[in-house]
């Protein structure tokens, strides 16, 4: 598909990992055992991050790509819960403050972590957390650093796709779960820059799959909170922006969907078998692995986890089946 003159392009993400190296984790590739043979499963740990999540690593780029006068007014954006903790260190990195609007459906143990980073943290229903974002930075003349949908973000997140290929450069195919396209977005700009050969699908939970339905029908689509919400998979929630959207559209070979069971079995999978802690989202690739590995071309495969901050009683659950 034709590319726009607007698309991070595999500089910005280098110079990202410039920016951010020695601030974020080096997530190694972690072999499994429990793999097709004639389609070898390496995971990439992203819920081993400081802040058990991949979003560090474009916060840190965003706020780092700042000016100081723009930082020194304050930071602010929405989020539920990941991106929240990602710029509550990225701030506290820059001695400058954080302004969070989460969701009152975050889970608990996200919110107390985006506080104990020091962040002012405010609660609103799920519809009202990018309007809320506007009339602060219009009240307060905060910096917004959006949670996806910015070209530092971006880069950000596309130095996973960086590392994936320099430790495994025969990486065959990439799965990555996908909510607001930042992550897929910057890893498919990443391996498709180094590698176009190399297959890069997107992940998400089927009652949030906005993203499968955009590439269907040719043109961006965002489904109601009150639909995406019934997925337990929350970090994934939210649907594509406008710069994510391109990006996907140019540079993602598809997307897989999963079922609410599926995301649930990946979650004891990984803890189980591979003594990974996931949050539902942070699974949504695995589960996308184990039920629809035939599908996916012959050789290695990367499965990103993204995230490990689930709620104690629900990861309980989640492993008693």
């Amino acid at each position: 598909m034709a590319e726009t003159t607007s698309l991070v392009t595999l500089d910005d993400v280098t110079a990202a990992a410039a920016r951010i190296e020695g601030r974020v984790a080096r997530t190694p590739l972690v072999p499994t055992a429990w793999s097709d043979p004639a389609r070898p499963l390496w995971l990439k740990p992203e819920n081993l991050q400081l802040i058990g999540a991949f979003k560090i690593r474009g916060a840190l780029n965003a706020v780092g790509a700042m000016d100081e006068r723009t930082r020194s007014r304050g930071i602010v954006t929405h989020s539920s819960g990941n991106h929240a903790q990602a710029l509550a260190m990225a701030a506290r990195a820059y001695s400058v403050k954080a302004h969070v609007v989460m969701p009152d459906t975050s889970p608990a143990v996200k919110v107390a972590a985006t506080r104990a980073l020091d962040a002012e943290v405010i609660l609103v229903p799920p519809a009202e957390r990018a309007t809320r974002v506007e009339e602060l930075v219009a009240e307060h003349g905060y910096a917004f650093v959006p949670p996806f949908d910015h070209p530092d973000v971006i880069a950000g997140q596309g130095t996973i796709g960086l590392e994936i290929l320099a430790d495994l450069p025969e990486t065959a195919t990439v799965l990555v779960p996908v909510g607001g396209g930042g992550l897929l977005s910057g890893i498919a700009t990443a391996v498709k820059g180094l590698r176009p050969d190399v297959r890069v699908f997107g992940c998400e939970p089927e009652l949030a799959g906005e993203t499968a339905e955009s590439l269907r029908v040719g043109e961006r689509r965002v489904w109601p909170v009150e639909r995406t919400y019934r997925t337990i998979a929350d970090s994934v929630r939210v649907g594509l922006g406008e710069l994510t959207w391109q990006h996907i559209r140019a540079r993602v070979d598809g997307v897989l969907t999963v079922s609410e069971d599926a995301i649930r079995e990946a979650v004891r999978v990984l803890a189980t078998r591979s003594r990974l802690v996931a949050e539902p989202g942070g699974a949504v690739a695995a589960a996308a692995y184990l039920t629809r590995c035939a599908e996916l071309p012959e050789g290695p495969v990367v499965v990103v986890v993204s995230g490990g901050n689930v709620e104690p009683a629900l990861l309980a659950s989640l492993l008693a089946g």
